[in-house]
């Protein structure tokens, strides 16, 4: 929400807060700022000048050379291209040295002819065009004169209001806030009247869900501009004026925090009915959009049965106020949040209305709301109050008495305040003091319910960092939630230390995500594929692009790697680690969420520079190796596995344990994310890392004798998986092997050197004695018997 200091001033001097002072009292209150800026003109170097002389521009047809009197004393020569002014006009001058923001005016040559400054147009300096062109300035302004001394300026704040507090979707509510923070008093408002009837042609259908519902009628109105200060309150805030009807509903609802709506009277057929809306009833709303409604949608309607609003939500194009207007019905209302968020939810209609209906507005607000429009309608578009305004239904009480526990205070607060104080912050913020410690909570304080929630509203405003602490740190056991927290912190640093970047992406995907790519992906958690009904859906959701809760973390990854992708980024390393999301066993068993780890890695694998000129493409060896980082004290293996989706795809396994999945992209999907070089991916069990790294880690002594290491030459079935020798090696067991890896794979399609069925591998092997330097026979011995294992145990012959 956008509040105007300008309009604060008009319920709070606070003349003396700097803005960095009013950001940290909201900011430690629990209001959120967002974001400051200034509107109005953006500097004293503006200043009105009269055009005494233009002439042609000797090389460019589009542009004048003018002679401006900018009360300097001598003529200021400034070449300019509007067409909309003439001699003698006064209009903004911005001279040397004035900053626009973006850029600082100086003095410069426009094809060839010197010019000292820039006339200017209003949206240049920061104000509203009304014209196309020079702003052109009243005769009677004075040359000279900074335009900020002419033009109003203002500073914006935006805060983010939390759901529990609507009471602040207004700038009366914002000064209330204020004035309890600062101790200031509000200035006094003079709050205009209604004089009330029973509804005669109101009917609410649906009370459940719209308690009270009131219609003013006002006769002989002229629907026209609105005054300049109601547009400039408007378009300070970021709203574009309408008309003065229209406007005033605008105002109020910014003014007071409840929303307002006026219906064109011609163009309502008798009385009113707040009703649900029929099956498939058609509606259309004024942003031009058409809804097809449901039994759950409120409607404001009349006895023809047409739909004139989204009841709290839009009104509706065919019973809006337009120029021709000349009798209007004055909406205001209270309408159940539950059923307006629902309704909004699911049209995908949202406004300012809604957006506080939805939250909850202040039912006593809603007369109080009605007679400012009505007295504002009357003063600036005329006409007459027709009659009392009908009231259907009553307001309901939504909040109760609450007793404050002065013992309870005195020890949460420490002694820091003292009861006078504390009474004092409750007045201040609309509260009133009855018998025995009772305090009557205001109808727009609706999330003041405990006696908890008044000493949080006192700790608030008197301020935390006044309240001493009474308690040192005490041992606490670790928890398991410490010791994941803590390894999750490890992880991340150590793939931070490797190159990778951590991402954080949305829990929620579309369902098209949930390609084959990703169910299969889903092996990784709990080893099994995605079977239908596993995917938990969103009942209602914001868009088809958040349509269901992620059973993966890898879409998030791929989308991350095409965005950097198109951005011009070579070498791609990213992680993230998060929960995902399904049903267990088709929807059928207990909801599953667990934490997983994703890796993705694509691209060169250093950046180029004179030393690396031609760097290397990384492949899944430069992922397995991440993997191995990661679980030190594991042997990891990548066991290949066919899944739908993938050129290559492989169980990730851990001393011959699984604990996730790898696969590499298939061409087409690369294309599809503008990716050059081949894209790989990883999803791991978090869990399973924990306890595999969980442990002492020991670090083998230096060997104190020399090893000997023997290279073999084995000629396999080319369907030998690699993970079959070592697994092999490892059963064997020979206590003098002490290292060995695989150093070449070597096959011929053509079957010319080798088999075309066949493939030779080569490994090397390293024996070492802990005890003493072996003999080269006790080498061979231990050599060969491993051979022999090798050959009976994984059918191979030795070249």
């Amino acid at each position: 929400m956008n509040v105007s200091f300008n309009w604060l001033n008009d319920h709070l001097d606070l003349s003396d807060h700097s803005l960095e002072q009013l950001d940290d009292l909201l900011t430690f209150a629990g209001v959120e700022v967002e974001g400051i800026s200034r509107t109005g003109v953006p500097s004293d170097k503006i200043v009105v000048a009269q055009i005494m002389e233009a002439v042609q521009h000797p090389d460019a047809d589009k542009l004048k050379v003018t002679q401006v009197d900018a009360g300097e004393g001598a003529l200021r020569q400034i070449v300019c291209g509007a067409k909309n002014y003439k001699v003698g006009d006064k209009v903004p001058c911005c001279l040397p040295g004035a900053s626009l923001g973006s850029f600082t005016i100086g003095e410069t040559k426009m094809r060839g002819v010197e010019s000292k400054g820039m006339l200017a147009a209003a949206s240049e300096i920061g104000l509203v065009d009304e014209e196309d062109g020079l702003m052109i300035l009243p005769a009677d302004a004075e040359v000279g004169k900074p335009l900020v001394e002419i033009f109003e300026s203002d500073t914006i704040i935006e805060v983010e209001i939390t759901p529990n507090r609507p009471d602040l979707l207004s700038h009366t509510g914002m000064a209330r806030e204020l004035s309890a923070l600062t101790g200031k008093e509000r200035k006094p408002f003079e709050q205009p009247s209604l004089e009330t009837t029973a509804a005669s042609t109101v009917t609410i259908s649906a009370e459940e869900r719209c308690p009270l519902y009131t219609a003013t009628k006002i006769s002989g109105v002229k629907v026209t501009e609105s005054p300049a200060w109601l547009k400039t309150k408007l378009e300070a805030i970021g709203l574009s004026p309408i008309n003065n009807v229209v406007d005033i509903t605008n105002f109020v609802l910014h003014e007071l925090g409840h929303p307002l709506h006026a219906f064109d009277a011609a163009k309502v057929e008798g009385a009113l009915d707040i009703r649900l809306a029929n099956d498939g009833e058609k509606f259309d709303a004024l942003d031009g959009s058409e809804h097809a409604l449901t039994t759950e949608d409120l409607l404001i309607s009349d006895a023809s049965g047409n739909a004139l609003a989204l009841a709290g939500i839009m009104g509706g194009e065919a019973s809006g106020v337009t120029e021709v207007t000349t009798d209007v019905i004055l909406e205001a209302a209270y309408f159940t949040p539950s059923f307006i968020r629902r309704s909004s939810r699911r049209t995908a209609l949202s406004s300012d209305s809604s957006y506080r209906f939805e939250r909850g507005t202040d039912p006593q607000a809603v007369y109080n709301a009605a007679a400012l429009a009505a007295k504002l309608i009357v003063e600036i578009a005329g006409g007459i109050i027709e009659g009392a305004t009908e009231v259907a239904g009553e307001a309901p009480v939504l909040t109760q008495p609450v007793t404050l526990d002065i013992a309870k205070l005195e020890q949460l607060m420490g002694g820091s305040i003292t009861l006078d104080a504390a009474k004092a912050i409750l007045t201040k913020l609309g509260l009133t003091e009855g018998a025995d410690n009772s305090w009557e909570v205001p109808s727009y304080r609706l999330d003041l319910q405990r006696h908890i929630d008044l000493v949080e509203e006192i700790a608030r405003v008197h301020g935390l960092e006044n309240v001493e602490s009474r308690f040192v740190g005490a041992y606490v056991d670790e928890s398991d939630v410490d010791k994941a927290y803590d390894y999750q912190l490890k992880l991340k640093q150590q793939l931070a230390a490797l190159g990778f970047y951590e991402t954080q992406t949305i829990k929620l995907i579309a369902e098209h995500s949930n390609d084959n790519m990703v169910a299969q992906m889903c092996d990784a958690l709990p080893q099994r594929p995605l079977m239908d009904g596993d995917l938990v859906k969103v009942s209602l959701p914001l868009s088809e692009d958040h349509a269901v809760m992620r059973p993966s973390l890898v879409p998030g990854l791929v989308a991350v790697a095409a965005r950097n992708i198109r951005q011009g980024r070579k070498s791609l390393r990213f992680f993230e680690m998060g929960k995902q999301f399904r049903n267990a066993g088709g929807g059928k068993a207990k909801d599953l969420e667990a934490e997983s780890l994703a890796l993705l890695i694509s691209g060169t694998d250093a950046p180029v520079n004179w030393a690396n000129k031609v760097p290397s493409i990384a492949d899944l060896y430069d992922l397995k190796a991440v993997i191995t980082a990661a679980l030190p004290k594991a042997v990891v293996q990548l066991k290949e596995r066919k899944r739908d989706g993938f050129i290559l795809a492989a169980d990730v396994l851990a001393d011959g344990k699984p604990i996730g999945a790898f696969a590499q992209l298939t061409p087409a999907r690369c294309r599809a994310i503008d990716a050059n070089h081949p894209v790989y991916v990883a999803e791991l069990d978090l869990a399973k890392l924990q306890q595999l790294a969980t442990g002492i880690e020991k670090v083998d002594p230096l060997p104190q004798f020399p090893g000997s290491s023997r290279d073999a030459a084995m000629e396999a079935p080319i369907t030998l998986e690699n993970a079959a020798i070592e697994n092999a090696i490892k059963k064997h067991n020979e206590m003098l092997l002490v290292d060995y890896h695989c150093f070449d794979v070597f096959t011929d399609p053509t079957g010319e050197k080798i088999a075309a069925d066949k493939k030779s591998v080569a490994y090397s092997f390293t024996y070492r004695s802990p005890e003493k330097t072996l003999k080269a026979k006790e080498v061979d011995k231990a050599h060969q018997a491993l051979l022999d294992f090798l050959a009976k145990s994984v059918k191979v012959s030795f070249r």
